[in-house]
């Protein structure tokens, strides 16, 4: 989720609260969180993870 903080915009963990990171601009955070959902897809799908593996864009 991002929210906007003091002039920031912040990437947030919706069930934590942690903080993924602060930009200035929507994009930059925008761009994270995508980077963040895909990483976490990641963890779900072993598949995916060899696909990556394979095409060494992921290391083991």
């Amino acid at each position: 989720m991002i929210r906007r903080v003091k002039g920031k915009y912040v990437v947030l963990s919706e069930t934590a609260g942690r903080v993924f990171g602060r930009y200035k601009r929507k994009k930059e955070a925008e761009k994270r969180l995508k980077q963040v959902e895909f990483f976490k897809s990641l963890k779900a799908s072993p598949k995916l993870r060899r696909t990556l593996r394979k095409k060494s864009l992921l290391k083991k």
